[in-house]
């Protein structure tokens, strides 16, 4: 039971504050109303607020913000003895489900839960008060009730408002307009359509140039893509600068991204976004191409030239849109783990950072093939050509010395690891052994030989 003080006796409390959005919260007045309120409520109700939470973000979500005003509560030396909000729905929008526990928890603290529309109650009623007992049962709050209604109420709120918004976006999405953060190189326009006042993309003066020039580069095949970059950059790309802001005082910004050059890596992910040719394709429109109620930054044409093939947009005298993509490889769709061609593969340990080695060829300037074993984890690079790597485990190998009397086990062993591993080719892909380091004294399977009395006397070691 939370006894409340008296009037005439102050409180001490906690003001929280939420707002759902970034924009409610950055562009309008909500938390300094909510803040104004908050201070004339607990002035005339005698609480005395010693700390202000601000919260921008949705209470709609598994996650619920208001936790953190909870974990805040628990530090007993601050001495709060009420939590004030708004109303209910400032406090969550998930529903009695919801509501209970978190203020279920404030409960356990000792800590009162307070609106200031006067939903919540501040009393406790207790059915054998006149028996001078109580049990867990017999005591409640007589506007119990009612809160979880309200509570039931505002996540009903919360889901009609979000269906009217997201079923309108998505329908105007498929009928090509634009409702995300545009892409570099676009601005959003509100426009004047026949479906009303819309948003489209527009280029932007100060990134478009980037784009189209990025493409241009690209149709006429005689450039890399880190040509391409490095031209990029000299002209003066940099990447969008984004703010990151805390997850639950939005207010606060923690750092900021962007502002980067452009990569070779960029150079492929740039090209391939429809909506620079004025095509929507994305999970609103089903994955299926629409086109946009605006012009994109480069021509159909140039868009294909430039993607030499990768992705080739069609539109018939229908104006009907597809899109296709160049197959898959063989060798790309089924990969596996065991490769024949590089038989040490996650097998053979880095002597580095002691974590298996991976194995495969990289493309040169001039189209040529290099295999290899690398190991880049951990900040470090290791890399040896393949055939040298081959040659060096087989020398090591050779230079193995057998015990005569442990020779037969040992071919006996080698039979038996054979057999077991064509019965898990056939059934499954074979699982990697576990890794070993050449120089250490376990040789695979051969370190059954060293529990013999070191009957396997290795003479060299790879490092």
């Amino acid at each position: 039971m939370i006894k409340m003080s008296p009037n005439n006796q102050p409180r001490i409390g906690l003001l929280a504050i939420r707002v759902s959005s970034d924009k409610q919260g950055l562009d309008g007045d909500s938390p300094e109303a909510q803040r104004e309120q908050g201070e004339a409520y607990a002035k005339a109700h005698n609480i005395i607020i010693t700390e202000t939470i601000i919260l921008l973000e949705s209470a709609s979500h598994e996650t619920q913000p208001m936790q953190k005003v909870i974990d805040v509560c628990k530090d007993k030396s601050k001495g709060f003895q009420v939590v004030l909000i708004k109303s209910i729905d400032r406090f969550t929008r998930g529903g009695g489900d919801y509501y209970s526990p978190l203020k279920r928890q404030l409960t356990r603290l000792g800590i009162a839960l307070e609106d200031m529309y006067g939903v919540i109650g501040k009393q406790q009623i207790n059915t054998l008060e006149h028996t001078g007992f109580k049990y867990y049962w017999s005591e409640f709050n007589p506007t119990q009730k009612s809160e979880y209604l309200e509570a039931e109420r505002a996540k009903d709120e919360m889901r009609d408002i979000m269906s009217r918004m997201i079923g309108a976006e998505i329908r105007y999405t498929q009928l090509g307009y634009w409702m995300r953060r545009p892409h570099y190189g676009f601005r959003s326009v509100k426009v004047d359509t026949k479906n009303g006042r819309r948003t489209i993309l527009k280029p932007d003066e100060n990134e478009a140039k980037f784009i189209i020039k990025l493409f241009e580069m690209r149709a006429v095949h005689i450039y890399t893509n880190q040509q391409i970059a490095d031209e990029l950059n000299s002209m003066g790309f940099r990447s969008r600068v984004k703010i990151v802001r805390d997850k639950y005082d939005r207010t606060k910004i923690k750092r900021q991204i962007g502002g980067k050059q452009m990569t070779a890596k960029m150079i492929d992910q740039y090209a391939s976004k429809l909506v620079y040719c004025g095509i929507i394709k994305e999970k609103w429109t089903h994955d299926q191409p629409v086109k946009a109620q605006f012009d994109g930054l480069v021509s159909v044409e140039l868009f294909n030239e430039a993607n030499r093939g990768r992705i080739f947009v069609e539109i018939d005298s229908c104006d009907m849109i597809t899109i296709k993509r160049r197959a898959v490889p063989e060798h790309l769709k089924n990969k596996q783990i065991y490769n024949p061609d590089y038989p040490y593969k996650q097998v053979i340990a880095c002597p580095k950072c002691g974590k298996t080695l991976s194995g495969s060829a990289s493309r040169g300037k001039m189209g040529a093939y290099y295999p290899a074993y690398h190991c880049s984890r951990d900040g470090h690079y290791f890399r040896v050509p393949k055939a040298e790597f081959d040659k060096t485990l087989d020398d090591f190998v050779r230079t193995i010395t057998v015990k005569p009397e442990y020779v037969d086990d040992i071919i006996t062993a080698i039979a038996e690891l054979w057999r077991e591993s064509a019965r898990s080719q056939s059934a499954a892909p074979r699982a990697p052994p576990e890794p070993a380091k050449p120089n250490s004294g376990d040789r695979g399977q051969n370190a059954r030989c060293h529990e013999r009395d070191s009957a396997c006397v290795p003479r060299g070691g790879y490092s």
